[in-house]
């Protein structure tokens, strides 16, 4: 079974075309992706989960 991607917060800012303040303000509102701190402080997050994200967002605008 393969691991699931996970991406750097500078890829998913350039995917999303956000900046980081931006996407900073989304996740202090409970907006953003689910994202996993490593121990290093690193953050990444699931393509899967950025891909329900932005599937999520696109059903709040309709």
């Amino acid at each position: 079974m393969a691991r699931p991607e996970k991406l750097k917060l500078p890829e998913v800012l350039a995917e999303i075309k956000m900046s980081r303040a931006a996407f900073y303000r989304m996740r202090a509102r409970g907006q953003a992706p689910r994202i996993h701190k490593l121990p290093n402080g690193q953050l990444r997050v699931n393509r899967a989960d950025l891909d329900a994200w932005w599937e999520s967002c696109g059903q709040r605008a309709a």
